[in-house]
């Protein structure tokens, strides 16, 4: 079973995985896919509101905010990871529920990351939102940092996220049944 999306002139077909008994997501997966990250990133940034830094988690989004960066002219953006590393001093952490994963995972940024952030226009941006967990964490992060939240957006919004006013998006993500019918 797949999803036919169109998306920032794009279609792509998304195979359909199950997370629950009758609850299927339509997987959505920039990684490999240079056109659809390169399309995405400046679709989302001719929607992006000024900002100073952009921030993202280690997931899917990794190209993403790479790439918005890139196009948008900025040197330098932020990486909360999902562990910290050697070189991570002084670190900020927030733990997080992602629909997507089944154990509570913990982001991390570095403390120079904090302070590059601090009293900056931070904006937020994700591969995809649904639950919110992820995007609750990242923005506990940048206020943890001093940062001020200017936007936060995502390339698609899933399920009861299609329906935030808080969030800017470039489509809507339908749930499906085990049938592969949207619900």
């Amino acid at each position: 079973m797949v999803y036919r999306l169109k998306v920032a002139g794009l279609e792509r077909d998304l195979p359909l995985c199950p997370i629950a008994d009758d609850l299927y997501i339509g997987a959505f997966i920039l990684f490999g896919d240079v056109e659809l990250t390169e399309r995405c990133a400046a679709a989302l940034l001719e929607k992006a509101p000024e900002h100073d830094v952009l921030i993202t988690a280690e997931s899917k989004g990794i190209p993403l905010g790479y790439e918005m960066c890139r196009l948008s002219g900025k040197n330098r953006w932020v990486l909360a990871r999902k562990s910290v590393k050697l070189y991570m001093k002084d670190v900020v952490k927030c733990e997080t529920q992602s629909i997507t994963t089944s154990a509570k995972q913990t982001l991390y940024i570095d403390g120079a990351d904090a302070e590059y952030m601090k009293g900056k226009r931070v904006l937020i941006v994700d591969d995809v939102i649904s639950t919110g967990g992820s995007l609750l964490s990242l923005e506990n992060l940048v206020r943890q940092a001093g940062g001020n939240i200017v936007g936060k957006m995502a390339v698609l919004a899933e399920g009861d996220a299609t329906e935030r006013e808080d969030i800017i998006f470039l489509e809507k993500l339908p749930l499906f049944n085990g049938k592969g019918e949207a619900i």
